[in-house]
């Protein structure tokens, strides 16, 4: 290809993290084997409150932004109606016009179905093309952007399941020779468990989740020449609410994530002066054969395997149902990205509108968000309605 983002777009791509690049490449980092997929954009975070929390949320009680983290949790929400937006900045020690929108609502048709929706748009600002001299030959501005429907069902007092289709769309060079826009279909499959119960006689509640995300088909864009996996995602984990007195409670909750997309090949430093190469996976495998073999593909076999999951801890702290103070660690091995970092945050809830907000510390590697503020906003319509009643 002629035509090559600048060094804005550059930074940008190598900003992303261990698995966010746009194609799965070998690696040749000795100890290092980072599995990377096209549209990296659907593994970031999008909501403040689990931002704050260290990116947990599949098993956290159920909010209006449940759609990315888990839609089964909004069979247990309280509300009929609610719709919520997120904004957060992205790269702003670089630039000022990078940044990811969500947009994310649900309604209950009865007791025991609901629909959700969601939109996630992520702007790249504009970028300047140029040729193979460098030559400036055009201004555009990538985006990318996936929409999603989902249908949840009750189907025990405690157990609740959903099913989400998806479309993704990502244009980060149309009009460039060569250079076409990737689009891709996907679907989520996920449950959530809440068990309510008294313990010290107080009340408490035990939560689980599992929520496999971004099942779908490959994205390509040279015209299906080169196709890359999207992130397909295992995420599963357990939360403890328990109140503290009448106006006090608290939360403890953990996720674990796993890339469910082949593990690449890698060449290591043999010590004598060769290379040693991997076992290596092929990328015409297809999307289910990379789903179930990426449990058992790592080179380094099960010990590799276990450096592929990461972890999430978060707490949460709420007064009076109306603020709530929040906190987190994300952890990633070294040698699959070294994404580390506390979060803070917190949140105000009123009758109708909810704002919250998050903030990012790395404690290992740059990351594109740190030190950055990032906001949600949530509407209750029920609590609306009520107050005009």
């Amino acid at each position: 290809m002629k035509q090559f983002f600048a060094l804005t777009a550059t930074l940008l791509v190598m900003s992303l993290g261990a698995i966010q690049s746009f194609g799965q490449t070998s690696t040749s980092v000795t100890g290092a084997n980072t599995i990377s997929t096209g549209v990296p954009f659907l593994s970031i975070a999008p909501d403040s409150r689990a931002g704050a929390m260290g990116d947990v949320g599949v098993a956290t009680s159920p909010d209006i932004n449940s759609q990315h983290w888990n839609p089964a949790k909004y069979a247990f929400i309280d509300s009929e109606m609610g719709i919520a937006l997120s904004y957060t900045p992205w790269l702003r020690k670089l630039v000022n016009d990078v940044n990811l929108a969500y947009l994310a609502g649900y309604k209950k048709l009865d007791e025991y179905q609901t629909i959700s929706a969601s939109l996630r748009y992520f702007s790249l600002g504009d970028i300047m093309f140029r040729d193979e001299n460098s030559d400036p030959i055009g201004l555009q501005s990538p985006n990318e952007f996936a929409f999603d429907v989902g249908y949840i069902r009750s189907l025990t007092d405690e157990l609740s399941g959903s099913v989400v289709f998806r479309y993704i769309r990502s244009d980060l060079g149309s009009g460039q020779e060569n250079f076409f826009p990737g689009n891709s279909f996907a679907a989520d499959v996920a449950f959530y468990y809440r068990h309510e119960m008294r313990a010290n006689r107080k009340d408490a509640a035990f939560s689980a989740g599992i929520n496999i995300s971004n099942i779908g088909n490959k994205v390509s864009y040279d015209d299906g020449e080169t196709k890359d996996f999207i992130p397909t995602n295992l995420r599963l984990g357990a939360g403890y609410e328990m109140e503290m007195d009448n106006y006090n409670k608290i939360s403890f909750n953990i996720d674990f994530n796993k890339l469910l997309v082949p593990t690449p090949q890698y060449i290591e430093d043999s010590g004598e002066g060769g290379v040693i190469i991997g076992s290596g996976i092929s990328d015409d495998k297809s999307v289910i054969e990379g789903i179930f073999s990426s449990f058992g593909d790592a080179p380094g076999g099960l010990k590799e395997e276990l450096q592929e999951v990461n972890v999430s801890l978060g707490m949460e702290y709420w007064y009076n149902e109306q603020f709530a103070i929040r906190a987190g660690y994300f952890y990633e091995n070294e040698n699959k990205g070294n994404r580390k970092y506390f979060t803070a945050g917190a949140g105000l809830k009123m009758n109708v509108f909810a704002l919250d907000f998050a903030y990012m510390m790395p404690t290992a590697a740059n990351h594109p968000l740190a030190n950055t503020l990032r906001f949600s906003l949530s509407f209750d319509f029920e609590a609306f309605g009520n107050q005009n009643n």
